[in-house]
């Protein structure tokens, strides 16, 4: 594993796409602080600037550091929840531009897969994380039904979990500052 971190982490650093296995899906990613990496992965999955993509963070401390004021209610969902949950944050911070939809939120999930949380410790920012996709089809459950669209357009393919089944993408809630929860996606 020490050797995908680094090599991931080097190709992070100077503004590249990866493509790698998170505690769902297989995900692209990127620097979320690097407007010019967050480009790439758009055009690569053919999406609109203005769908949003979620960022994974390391640990709890990380999230307080890119929300400006995390509400009460997210605590007890993330204290509670059972499975992957990523929130919509109103007010982030420290991140680029080019990630805050236009209503001045951003999705958010504390990440629990080992690889995962070891790169974003190690890089000291959050990451990209968006299906491994091109947008509208069908996002893929394994390692083999990446399109090799995507294989070819990254600029590393993590090594690890090949043989892992995902099961579902996050679940996703909007929590916003006055305490109001909306289900975005179960």
């Amino acid at each position: 594993m020490r050797t995908e971190i680094e090599n991931a982490l080097t190709v992070l650093k100077r503004g590249g796409i990866i493509l790698y296995p998170t505690d769902t899906v297989w995900g692209i990613g990127c620097d979320a602080t690097h407007p010019g990496a967050i480009e790439k992965v758009y055009a690569l999955k053919k999406r609109i600037n203005d769908k949003s993509l979620i960022c994974l963070v390391s640990d709890l401390n990380m999230l307080e550091e890119h929300v400006e004021k995390v509400p009460k209610a997210a605590y007890d969902v993330l204290k509670f929840s059972d499975y992957p949950t990523t929130i919509v944050y109103d007010d982030p911070i420290r991140i680029s531009e080019t990630l805050i939809a236009a209503d001045n939120s951003l999705a958010i999930r504390i990440v629990e897969d080992q690889f995962c949380q070891k790169l974003i410790r190690k890089l000291h920012r959050p990451i990209v994380s968006t299906s491994a996709n091109i947008s509208g089809e069908k996002t893929p459950q394994n390692f083999e039904e990446i399109s090799q669209e995507i294989l070819d357009g990254v600029d590393y393919v993590v090594n690890l979990q090949r043989d892992k089944k995902a099961s579902k993408p996050s679940t996703i809630i909007k929590i916003k500052n006055d305490g109001t929860v909306k289900v975005i996606r179960e």
